[in-house]
C-alpha cells in the first residue's frame, strides 16, 4: 500500500493513526489490544503482515511488557511506538516514568476511556490526565484529522535534540477512535520527508561511545535529572510552535498550542479539549445567534502547560470557564481547571469557573455547552461565581 499524492478519504480515528504510523515506518512497534484502541494496532499489524512496512513488530504479554519493550527499542536507537487506552496505561504506569526519565521519544496514541472501577470502556480523560505528572509530552486531538496530524508531528517533537522527551497523542475513544470522518491524508513521500529518518543522539547499541542508561540514580544527583525534564518540556514550546507551522504550510493546517474560535471580541469565553470542542463552536455560533459575545479556546497541548497562551487568549474577558473530562477527587475542579485557575492567578479582574462533564461516556450536547455561557454572561454582569464547581448533565440524586 502506498499514497503517491494527497488523498481525501473516510476512516476512523483508528485506522487513521494506524495510516500515520505505517507512512512513518517506525523501527519498533510494540503492541498489545485494549478497547478502544484495540483496532489500531490491529490495522498496523495488517500492514506488517501485508509488507506495507518493515517495522519489528513485537506482540508482548500486556501493556507494561508493550512499553517495557518500547523503552529497550529507543535505549538501542530504534524509533518506537506503542498504544494503548484507560487501564493499559495504568498498567504502564511504571515505565511512563522510566521513558520519561530516560528521556526517550517514544510516541504513543492514547485512546482516551474511562479508568475502573465500576467498569467502564467509554470516554473520559481521567487516563491521561492521570499521568499529567509522567513528564510526557500530551497532545489532544479534536478530530480523526487532527489525530492523524498530530501523530505525524509527534514524531518531530520527541525527537528533536532540544526536546528528546516521550510524546503521547490522545484522541477520545468511540467519539473519534470508532467514528468515520472524511479527512486528508498526505503522500507517503511527503510523510517520510517531514518525518526525516531518525538519527539517535546517543543510544547503548553504539560501540564507540559506550554508556549506561537507566542506572540507580542517588541523591547526589537525582534532583538535576527531574530538573532537566522540567527544562526539556519548556524547551519543547517553540518546536511544538514551530513544527505546527511548518506542518500548516505544507497542508494549510496550522497548529499551535491552542486554537482559538471568536475570541478576538470575545467577552466570555470557555475552554475544552478533545473531541467536545466541535460541539463547543457550535454553541458559540449559536449563542453568537443571539447577540452573546461568545468564544472558544481549546487546548491542543496540555503538557508542556501553555500558561502564556492561555493569558494572552483571555486577557480581554469578563467571565471564562474550563472544561475537564476528568475528576480529581478531593481537589477543588477538575486538574485542567487547577492548573488554568494557577496559570491565572495574576488576571485578577477574571471570574473563573469549572464544569466537570462527560465522565464514562455521559453525553455532552450543545444545550449544555450554551447553559455554561449563560452561566458566564450572568457572572460577567455581576462580577459574582455563585458555584466555583459546577457538573453538566448530571442526573439529580433520587
Amino acid at each position: 500500500m502506498t499514497i503517491k499524492e494527497a488523498t481525501r478519504t473516510a476512516m476512523t480515528g483508528n485506522d487513521a493513526v494506524a495510516e500515520a504510523l505505517r507512512q512513518v515506518n517506525p523501527d519498533v512497534a510494540a503492541v498489545y489490544p485494549i478497547t478502544p484502541q484495540t483496532e489500531l494496532m490491529m490495522k498496523f499489524a495488517q500492514y506488517y503482515a501485508d509488507g506495507a512496512v518493515d517495522t519489528e513488530l513485537i506482540t508482548t504479554e500486556s501493556e507494561h511488557s508493550a512499553m517495557s519493550a518500547a523503552v529497550g527499542a529507543a535505549a538501542a536507537g530504534a524509533r518506537a511506538i506503542t498504544a494503548t487506552s484507560s487501564a493499559g496505561m495504568a498498567l504502564m504506569w511504571e515505565i511512563l516514568y522510566v521513558a520519561a526519565s530516560c528521556r526517550l521519544p517514544i510516541v504513543m496514541a492514547l485512546v482516551n476511556r474511562a479508568l475502573s472501577g465500576p467498569l467502564n470502556i467509554h470516554c473520559d480523560h481521567s487516563d491521561s490526565m492521570g499521568a499529567r505528572d509522567a513528564g510526557w509530552i500530551q497532545i489532544y486531538s479534536e478530530n480523526s484529522q487532527e489525530a492523524y496530524d498530530n501523530t505525524i508531528q509527534a514524531f518531530r517533537i520527541a525527537e528533536h535534540a532540544n526536546v528528546q522527551t516521550p510524546a503521547m497523542v490522545t484522541f477520545d475513544g468511540f467519539i473519534i477512535s470508532h467514528t468515520m470522518e472524511v479527512l486528508d491524508l498526505l503522500a507517503d513521500d511527503v510523510v517520510k520527508k517531514f518525518v526525516g529518518e531518525y538519527k539517535p543522539g546517543a543510544y547503548l547499541l553504539d560501540p564507540a561511545h559506550p554508556m549506561t542508561m537507566g542506572p540507580l540514580d542517588l541523591p547526589p544527583h537525582y534532583f538535576e535529572h527531574k530538573r532537566q525534564q522540567v527544562d526539556a518540556l519548556e524547551k519543547s514550546i517553540p518546536v511544538i510552535k514551530a513544527i505546527g507551522e511548518e506542518y500548516g504550510k505544507i497542508t494549510g493546517r496550522y497548529y499551535d498550542m491552542l486554537e482559538l474560535y471568536k475570541m478576538e471580541d470575545a467577552e466570555i469565553g470557555v475552554m475544552t479539549l478533545g473531541s467536545c470542542a466541535g460541539t463547543a463552536k457550535v454553541a458559540v455560533d449559536m449563542m453568537r445567534d443571539k447577540g452573546v459575545k461568545a468564544g472558544l479556546t481549546r487546548m491542543r497541548v496540555f503538557r508542556p502547560f501553555p500558561v502564556a497562551d492561555i493569558v494572552a487568549a483571555v486577557k480581554n474577558l469578563k467571565a471564562f470557564a474550563v472544561m475537564d473530562r476528568a475528576i480529581s477527587f478531593g481537589a477543588v475542579g477538575g486538574p485542567v481547571f487547577n492548573e488554568t485557575r494557577s496559570a491565572l492567578y495574576d488576571v485578577k479582574h477574571l471570574p473563573l469557573v469549572n464544569y466537570i462533564y462527560g465522565l464514562g461516556g455521559r453525553d455532552i450536547t450543545i444545550e449544555h455547552i450554551m447553559s455554561v455561557y449563560d452561566d458566564l454572561a450572568a457572572i460577567a454582569k455581576t462580577g459574582k461565581v455563585k458555584q466555583l464547581v459546577g457538573y453538566l448533565n448530571l442526573r439529580e440524586p433520587e
